[in-house]
């Protein structure tokens, strides 16, 4: 057998003109030839594994049906997105998927011109889709345009404003709804039942037909007209499928469900519905992990199972012993232990039990742990119902995810001065996820809200008192934030203590640089002083533990003792705890303190790996420790500043 007979149908494709020459006997063989492809790739550079093995036929139909890019494809999130990358100039660069310097693990449109808006976080594909259906419309182009949605997204709020105002608006758009039965764990609610009942009547889509064709014959469509067509055609469908269809309330006609694996089906219903005229959706259940048998049985763990064995299923995970934990599960462990002894503690996490370790306290008491879908404005807002009649609950958010949740945080949280707890995981860089999931702003958007507490743990000990000071030491809403993976301390475990909010503690004298840290960078902080002492500086070290408020006693004798003063964080430099102490020292006219801030700089910080992140944004223990040389021999050559002459402040920009 010669070299090219070796070759499969997904060689020869580099872009999706190629496609419009095969068969369909090929583009199925082309759907096998994909999930080999994923396997073979995600088993040694880990991503999103099932949701894109579940969506390669919709992929393949997709870009074989539609003028892609000029026709746009709008993806919900992106986990499902990986067969539309290979299929679109990347097949020889997805080795680098993730990586710094690498494609970036969702769609991104400054990555390709196939990908039509950026896919980070749930919920925003139809509404993006909708205006760029009716710009096309405006434009008086032949454009079509098609947002996917999973199940999952389907639980956000704005997926629902974007439904509601389809209707009202001239487009043409197509809506696919990819319904898995799960998001990344199951889905909750009332959609995901609605979901699986749901069924379409042959009898009722012969009739609408007839009925349309007869109007047509007639020559009297008007805009009444359709209106009270569409009426009609949403009741005689309640009546003849036996209930009624939620999309069709909203005016957007409705097909399926069909089977979203079946390549020959969804390329017959896509040529059908593709010129259709007016608002619509098509319906198709996929399944998560599909082709490979492990996910298959188990998608929830499959989601991003990171390496694995492809032909064993085994998955390659550090067996290591005394290692420290998690954070997100230093918080879960806590919080069960908080719950075991308070019966108003509660928990609640949008669609995250697994990856917050929500899970422990669910499976210890289901009765009080709530997982509301995708829905993170939802989610503050009913932990603030929950609240305000009297019980405690811990509502965990990713830090990104957060920020859609910032006006339920003012107006129904700080602005009544609930009792809640808001913990924000993935704080500060997440790696590989990249811009979207990066943590980086939380810090300065929550430090200008009243009422608000907001501390940062050094530590897991930390991270447990700070937990319990937010009980039984506070009446008010109270923010904590710590980062993704592991912690420092092997016995994390330690009898919980009350914290007095807004102190901050010196972890050690020095008297050449006073550098003031937040949260866990405080240790890789530590580890750069060692090196420069070892070299014969002087530093000594704070750890503010609170940004809201900040401790003004310890800024005051900073101040006293100090003519430089280095602070660090894991957030962008713009607002945060740098900012804090800047405000500080000027309002309190300490104007001989040369300020250096070190944090994110002022961009949206790349994929990567968290350790490469660090060391390019020079918050890594030789990005530190050079940051405090400079400042440093820099004080050497100036001096001590005149007390009359203004602050200045620098930073890592």
């Amino acid at each position: 057998m010669d070299e090219q007979d070796k070759k499969t149908i997904l060689d020869n494709i580099n872009y999706p003109a190629d496609l419009k020459h095969l068969s369909i006997e090929q583009l199925e063989e082309l759907c096998s030839d994909l999930r080999t492809f994923i396997i073979d790739e995600l088993s040694n550079n880990p991503g999103h594994f099932a949701s894109s093995l579940g969506a390669v036929e919709l992929t393949v139909a997709l870009h074989y049906i539609y003028n892609t890019p000029y026709d746009r494809i709008v993806w919900d999130v992106g986990h499902q997105a990986y067969s539309h990358k290979i299929l679109t100039g990347r097949k020889d660069r997805f080795h680098t998927n993730r990586q710094y310097g690498g494609l970036a693990g969702f769609p991104n449109p400054a990555e390709s011109e196939y990908d039509s808006f950026i896919a980070g976080h749930a919920s925003n594909s139809i509404s993006a889709a909708l205006g760029m259906a009716v710009a096309s419309k405006l434009k008086g182009e032949d454009r079509s345009v098609v947002a996917i949605i999973g199940d999952g997204s389907m639980t956000g709020g704005l997926a629902y404003e974007a439904l509601n105002n389809a209707s009202s608006q001239p487009n043409d758009m197509l809506i696919i709804l990819n319904d898995n039965d799960m998001a990344i764990d199951d889905n909750v609610g009332g959609l995901r039942d609605y979901l699986v009942k749901l069924t379409t009547s042959e009898t009722y889509n012969k009739i609408r037909n007839e009925v349309a064709q007869t109007f047509r014959g007639e020559n009297i469509i008007t805009e009444k007209t359709k209106n009270l067509i569409l009426r009609f055609n949403n009741s005689l469908k309640s009546f003849l499928a036996g209930q009624q269809n939620m999309f069709e309330g909203f005016n957007i006609r409705y097909f399926g469900p069909v089977d979203g694996n079946d390549l020959r089906g969804l390329i017959r219903i896509l040529q059908n519905i593709k010129d259709m005229k007016g608002p619509k959706l098509l319906h198709i259940h996929t399944v998560k992990g599909k082709g490979y048998e492990p996910a298959e049985k188990e998608a929830q763990l499959w989601h991003a199972p990171g390496k694995f064995n492809k032909e064993t299923g085994e998955r390659i995970v550090s067996n290591a012993k005394d290692q420290p934990q998690l954070y997100q599960n230093v918080f879960g462990y806590t919080l069960v232990e908080l719950a075991q002894k308070d019966e108003r503690i509660v928990g609640i996490t949008p669609a995250m039990p697994s990856g917050s370790s929500m899970s422990f306290m669910m499976k210890e008491f289901p009765s009080r742990a709530f997982d509301v879908g995708i829905a993170e404005a939802h989610a503050v807002t009913y932990s603030a119902g929950l609240a305000k009649e009297g019980l405690i609950p811990f509502c965990n958010i990713y830090s990104s995810f957060m920020q859609r949740a910032y006006d339920q945080v003012i107006h129904d949280v700080a602005l009544q001065n609930l009792h809640m707890v808001m913990c924000l995981d993935r704080a500060g860089l997440v790696g590989e996820d990249g811009p979207t999931h990066h943590g980086a702003f939380d810090l300065a958007f929550m430090r200008c809200v009243p009422n608000l507490t907001v501390a940062s743990p050094y530590n897991e000990h930390y991270l447990r008192d700070l937990m319990y000071t937010a009980v039984y030491g506070n009446e008010g809403p109270f923010v904590i934030r710590y980062p993704r993976g592991k912690g420092e301390l092997v016995n994390w475990e330690k009898e919980m203590q009350l914290l007095e909010i807004g102190k901050g503690w010196k972890l050690k004298d020095g008297k050449d640089l006073a550098v003031l840290t937040i949260g866990p960078i405080g240790n890789v902080a530590s580890k750069a002083i060692s090196i420069l002492e070892d070299q014969g500086y002087s530093i000594a070290q704070y750890d503010m533990i609170f940004l809201k408020p900040i401790d003004t006693e310890l800024l005051k004798e900073v101040a006293e003792n100090f003519t430089h003063v280095m602070t660090i964080e894991n957030g962008t430099i713009n607002g945060g705890l740098g900012s804090a102490v800047v405000e500080y020292f000027a309002d309190n006219k300490y104007n001989h303190i040369d300020v250096t801030r070190v944090g994110l700089p002022d961009e949206f910080v790349t994929h990567g790996s968290i350790s490469i992140l660090n060391e390019i944004c020079g918050i890594d223990m030789n990005g530190l420790a050079k940051r405090m040389t400079e400042v440093l021999e820099k004080a050497k050559t100036t001096g001590k500043k005149d007390p009359e002459l203004t602050a200045t402040a620098s930073d890592n920009e």
